[in-house]
């Protein structure tokens, strides 16, 4: 997993950014809009999140037109799943042993 990638998703006003983006792309005037935060500051988290790899900018006339890029999304996914499946493993023995106990218990207990 890069780690400036998780460094940039890290802040929470960037990741705020990254979750209004998920719906469509928007411009800086857009975001700073949204997050109650002055232009400058958002070009400044925005320009972090662009150099993690994590947005693209399109400029349209004198506007910049922000976008999410799916490959640290795929990429972090990948890193998730090996633990996806530890955590699934672990939940699956546990279901098999609560259900192991219930079996064992009088009838008028399971209710």
């Amino acid at each position: 997993m890069n780690a400036t990638v998780m460094s940039a998703l890290a802040e929470p006003n960037r990741l705020q950014m990254v979750e209004l983006l998920r719906g469509h792309p928007l411009t800086v005037g857009e975001i700073a809009r949204q997050l109650q935060i002055r232009q400058p500051q958002a070009s400044k988290h925005l320009r972090v999140l662009s150099e993690a790899g994590i947005v693209e900018s399109k400029v349209d006339a004198n506007r910049r037109i922000y976008s999410l890029c799916p490959a640290p999304f795929r990429e972090l996914d990948d890193w998730l799943e090996n633990y996806r499946v530890l955590w699934e493993d672990r939940l699956s023995r546990l279901d098999d042993y609560l259900q192991s106990l219930e079996k064992r218990l009088p009838a008028e207990q399971q209710d």
